[in-house]
């Protein structure tokens, strides 16, 4: 008689829950899935608002396996499967929300679509720290406004998750890139490549004089919501201007934008993995992603403390402190 295949998960049952090692049977990949051995886990501030029940749109009941980014190699394929291999390198957001085991675990069957070939040139840690963020900037940028050599893109949050991946993206593009954060990360805006802007000190009619001749900028990327996106629609310039915000859950007047005749667009990374469709969008983005991280065009931030499954609640404790410099990645796995 054939002796299921077992692994560890961390599990929370209720909502703030202390995380529970557990031992779980191993699912097969079905048609279109493969089965991927976990070396890494990325820790999103969805995932923090997930475990505190704050985030109702990732419908994600309790119990539940947290962590919606993963890198990893994959060890069996399904049916259908034909754009990947066992032992193939991949990583992806594949889970974590809508009931969908995430990646706290050391085995994930995980969509196809949803994945890419991992950067040959960071680890796996680093891979781990890539999908939500990559994939947020992208669809923004790329896909809602259409960047391209010339823009002028301001990048509201620049020293964020998805604010510095945006930076990139925009250079990589072409692109001449401004961007608002706090003093301390002056610097590191600059080593981006972007031009920095101290948004407590600086007014927004002082920064559209300065940097742009009172036009406005080409593309807007707020990460931050709030004030902020009402001063991006102040400050995006007229008729072909575009205003993206993945944060956009406020409630605003979009009379200044309307009365520049530009344009709006809000990301929502999750309605993939929630609906099931357009799934292989994300694959296609962090193949892209792939490609300029080889190239030299994108470096996602690591925080360099490392973590394991003994060390969750501090992983999990230093991303809600947001002490972190850069994402906070979990080792699941030796690769």
């Amino acid at each position: 008689m054939h002796t299921p295949m077992t692994m560890q998960a961390l599990e929370i049952t209720e909502t703030n829950g202390n995380f529970i090692l557990t031992d779980h049977v191993v699912t097969q990949p079905k048609s279109g899935q493969v089965l991927v051995k976990v070396i890494a886990s990325g820790i999103n501030p969805l995932d923090l608002k997930i475990r505190a029940g704050q985030a109702a749109h990732a419908k994600q009941p309790f119990p539940a396996v947290l962590g919606i980014d993963m890198a990893g190699e994959i060890i069996s394929i399904g049916p259908d499967v034909s754009n990947f291999k066992v032992s193939d390198l991949v990583y992806g957001m594949t889970g974590g929300v809508a009931g969908q085991q995430g990646s706290l675990a050391q085995y994930q069957v995980a969509d196809a679509r949803l994945l890419a070939k991992a950067p040959t040139n960071i680890s796996l840690l680093q891979a781990a720290a890539m999908p939500l963020v990559v994939i947020t900037a992208w669809e923004g940028l790329v896909d809602r406004a259409k960047v391209a050599a010339g823009h002028k893109v301001l990048v509201q949050g620049g020293a964020g998750g998805v604010g510095h991946v945006v930076i990139q993206l925009a250079k990589a593009f072409g692109a001449e890139v401004f961007a608002t954060a706090a003093a301390k990360d002056a610097d590191y805006i600059r080593s981006l490549g972007a031009i920095y802007i101290d948004y407590q000190s600086t007014s927004v009619e002082q920064y559209l004089e300065e940097l742009t001749d009172n036009e406005g900028f080409d593309i807007i990327y707020n990460t931050i919501g709030g004030v902020s996106l009402d001063q991006a629609f102040q400050s995006v310039k007229s008729y072909t201007g575009h205003v993206v915000s993945c944060l956009g859950w406020g409630t605003h007047s979009i009379a200044p934008l309307s009365f520049k005749a530009a344009t709006y667009s809000g990301v929502f990374t999750l309605m993939p993995l929630l609906t099931g469709k357009s799934r292989e969008h994300h694959g296609k983005i962090l193949s892209q992603a792939s490609l300029l991280t080889e190239q030299g065009l994108l470096n996602v931030r690591l925080d360099p403390q490392q973590f394991d499954f003994g060390s969750i609640e501090q992983a999990y404790h230093k991303a809600a402190s947001a002490t972190n410099i850069g994402k906070v990645v979990v080792t699941v796995s030796k690769a």
